[in-house]
């Protein structure tokens, strides 16, 4: 943002979202958990991991908006929208939000404990993931306010209740999500930071990005990260029209690409 190019570039009008949009955004990731439900509750696990894929996916982008509070959503609304995410996610997601939001202020510095992985090769941060999110959880703690503190138990104990009932009650395509969810918090290291961090700067090319329709389309708009560092007040739904005005004012901010 000390680039005066990159000052330039209009964006507040990009920060609202209509009625359907919001609706939109709530209900993206519902048809694709409904539909892990039913094929694995079916015993068909194959097509089961690929719409808990899509699911955690989705399920990352509507998360990821609520964090910077650009869901569309009053502020108490998207408290419990994080919460409700945290138990079908698995784990504290007001958690994510302080380390997430504090590596926004430290962007690929010593202080950025969120893209440490980003520093390691693709291999080592696969290795590295199932410690990624405990790592994440125990610096929120430091980083904690004391109202921050109360979701972050909450939504530990609803983990900790909802997992324990599932395996009690012996729900076969609930303890499948389950194992799908923790296999996918052990993959956010590699997926959700390496892919769009990896060989970046701390200066100029912070983050990578994403260009062609059909990338975007299939990673739901997830790659525009160079943008959404720039400009975090915008959603996901709008770094497309962001992405335009940026390869006009700073073309080379493309250059570096997830794939």
């Amino acid at each position: 943002m000390r680039d005066s190019r990159v000052r330039g570039v209009a964006w507040h009008d990009l920060t609202s979202l209509t009625r359907y949009e919001v609706i939109a955004e709530v209900l993206l990731s519902l048809p694709w958990i409904l539909a892990s439900w039913w094929l694995a509750y079916r015993r068909i696990y194959i097509p089961a991991l690929g719409c808990s894929f899509i699911f955690f996916l989705t399920g990352l982008r509507q998360v990821h908006n609520a964090y910077h509070y650009s869901l569309g959503l009053a502020r108490r609304s998207t408290e419990w929208f994080i919460f409700l995410l945290s138990i079908l996610m698995l784990g504290s997601m007001h958690a994510i939000q302080i380390t997430h939001l504090h590596h926004h202020r430290h962007c690929m510095d010593d202080e950025d404990v969120e893209a440490r992985s980003a520093r390691m090769s693709a291999l080592q941060a696969l290795v590295f993931g199932p410690a990624f999110p405990i790592m994440l959880h125990a610096k929120a703690a430091q980083l904690a306010s004391r109202r921050q503190r109360l979701w972050i138990a909450g939504e530990l104990t609803a983990n900790v209740a909802f997992v324990a009932l599932i395996f009690a009650l012996r729900i076969r395509f609930l303890e499948y999500h389950i194992l799908a969810m923790a296999t996918g918090q052990c993959l956010t290291a590699f997926f959700a930071v390496w892919t769009v961090h990896h060989d970046c700067d701390r200066s100029h090319h912070i983050a990578r990005t994403l260009r062609g329709r059909l990338k975007t389309v299939l990673t739901f708009e997830m790659f525009y990260h160079i943008e959404h560092h720039l400009f975090p007040a915008v959603p996901t739904r709008h770094l497309s029209k962001l992405a335009e005005r940026l390869d006009v004012a700073a073309p080379e901010l493309q250059d570096r690409s997830v794939f």
